[in-house]
């Protein structure tokens, strides 16, 4: 038999090794796949960056120049979704696929099928949040949902087609995640090398055990939440609609059970990819393994009972007001430990700043920006002030952008070496760092400011007192944007080619790190020999 066109399946029959565009929709393995979802994240990246960019042009001055109210809240209700399900979501998703089997020690994810599957309902998803904005060119529809990506009730109950499009593509969305964290959770408990305790697993894969489970639990009362809000649309029931006896807050409760917990489903992930970074760049053994773990599980657990801080405005109860309050803020506990350790890591370590450990520092600064302003944010008697102003807005980027994409591109640069077997442009790497970095403070640190000045999010308009710092923060933005370029031509000239990668990408910590957590943490078994340390 020709071993160049037939390769053993998992199940030992032999099948035939398609090429060219059916290998990559009929592919079960899980590098492939990882491929996919993590170059369609960076599609949908630029796509939802595009978006938000417009509403920053429109921003740059009072007045309305560039659109009508209604296409602003379109495009930032999208630019929401796009950036969360669609880029952060798969790009994370694709770690996993390349990551996990290696880590552990499995030849595969233990349901490839599934795993292909999981991503092809990925683009007919995009395409349906993003088709109403075509139709609406051709005259059907009023545009996309212009809701903001909460679709709250009563607003989405009246909202035109693109409401029903976006509820859809939730649904479609939502089933891929939960057939991929089935998947994860599946090979981490069945498919560990033999002798590797759950206690001796790689952080990363802790970080996705953890989001694997949340996404299992939160992602149906979501699913059942815009369900209902389906049929309040089209059926008649009542659901959400206070004239028929319905509670438009009870959408909120639904909602944010599933969006809260979201915000940790997105960060997990890259929390446990972090000890990794520093860990290689600090030639020291990751410090505090296990206290790490049980901090991710305790975030897990928190995040699904504190989920009512995103409305702490809506005329909750004073007991329920304080619950939810003291909740939250215990959530900066296990979050602490986690960054006592990564700061214990790098403490007394033999540094260096290739690109990988600067993201990952800037990571650390910035995502302790976005803790120390929701601590603020979850206080009753501030949130009044701040609840719907830039100072939200401020906030969730220096989380969701700072802590999640800058933690994706760590994972990026930091692995891609071992992908592709080339490696990336350092020079490129660096520059790209600064500009995102400086670009990103101009962008949001400014929000802060207006935010605490009064200036409403969500708005296409506003005083001539916000004037100045919105010049600053569109300024920022386009220079963010664009230098977001930088990173797509460095990851692209790294596919195609370039100075080979070495056999131990990074100068670690010489096999100590190996031989503490094995099997290797990031290394293949596959590829490379366990070193051990002198």
């Amino acid at each position: 038999m020709n071993t160049a066109s037939h390769t053993l399946d998992p199940h030992g029959a032999h099948a035939h090794h398609p090429t060219g565009i059916l290998r990559w929709l009929t592919t079960t393995n899980h590098k492939d796949i990882g491929t996919m979802y993590l170059t369609f994240s960076l599609l949908m990246f630029f796509v939802g960056g595009a978006m938000i960019l417009a509403v920053r042009a429109e921003l740059f001055q009072p007045g309305l120049q560039l659109m009508k109210p209604e296409f602003f809240n379109q495009l930032i209700g999208v630019h929401a979704l796009v950036m969360i399900f669609a880029a952060l979501m798969p790009a994370a998703t694709g770690f996993a696929n390349w990551m996990i089997p290696l880590m552990i020690g499995a030849p595969d994810m233990a349901l490839p099928r599934l795993n292909n599957w999981g991503f092809w309902l990925l683009p007919p998803a995009a395409i349906l949040l993003t088709l109403p904005f075509v139709l609406a060119i051709f005259g059907i529809g009023d545009g996309a949902v212009a809701t903001g990506w909460t679709l709250y009730a009563p607003l989405s109950v009246q909202g035109g087609i693109g409401v029903d499009f976006a509820i859809f593509s939730i649904h479609i969305l939502g089933v891929s995640s939960i057939m991929g964290s089935i998947n994860i959770i599946a090979t981490i408990l069945n498919m560990r090398a033999p002798g590797m305790t759950l206690m001796k697993m790689p952080l990363f894969c802790w970080g996705w055990l953890v989001t694997a489970v949340l996404l299992i639990i939160t992602l149906p009362v979501l699913a059942g939440g815009v369900t209902m809000l389906l049929t309040d649309r089209h059926f008649q029931t009542h659901f959400f609609d206070a004239a028929g006896g319905g509670d438009p807050i009870l959408f909120q409760h639904l909602f944010w059970f599933f969006g809260h917990p979201e915000v940790y489903i997105l960060l997990l992930p890259v929390w446990g990819l972090m000890p990794h970074v520093l860990s290689t760049f600090t030639r020291k053994p990751i410090y505090g393994h296990t206290a790490q773990v049980w901090s991710f599980i305790a975030i897990g657990v928190l995040g699904l009972v504190v989920w009512a801080h995103h409305f702490l405005t809506a005329g909750l109860p004073v007991p329920a007001l304080l619950y939810f309050m003291y909740s939250t803020m215990s959530i900066s506990l296990p979050l602490a430990v986690l960054f006592f350790c990564w700061i214990a890591t790098m403490w007394k370590g033999a540094m260096t700043f290739e690109t990988p450990m600067l993201f990952a520092l800037g990571f650390i600064v910035l995502f302790g920006i976005a803790g120390l302003t929701g601590l603020v944010l979850a206080d009753v008697a501030a949130d009044a002030q701040y609840h719907h102003s830039y100072f939200v807005v401020a906030h969730f980027h220096y989380a969701l952008f700072a802590g999640g994409i800058m933690g994706v591109m760590t994972g990026v640069y930091y692995w891609l070496p071992k992908w592709t077997g080339h490696m990336y442009s350092e020079k490129l790497g660096k520059t790209h760092f600064w500009l995102t970095v400086v670009s990103f403070n101009l962008t949001f640190m400014p929000q802060f400011f207006l935010g605490l000045a009064g200036m409403p999010r969500r708005i296409p308009d506003y005083a001539l007192q916000f004037a100045e710092f919105n010049a600053i923060s569109t300024v920022g933005a386009f220079i963010l944007g664009l230098s977001q370029l930088i990173f797509a031509y460095n990851v692209w000239a790294c596919v195609k080619g370039g100075k080979k990668a070495t056999a131990e990408v990074w100068e670690s910590t010489s096999g100590l790190e190996w031989e503490l957590s094995s099997p290797p943490p990031y290394h293949s078994w596959e590829t490379q020999p366990v070193i051990k340390a002198n």
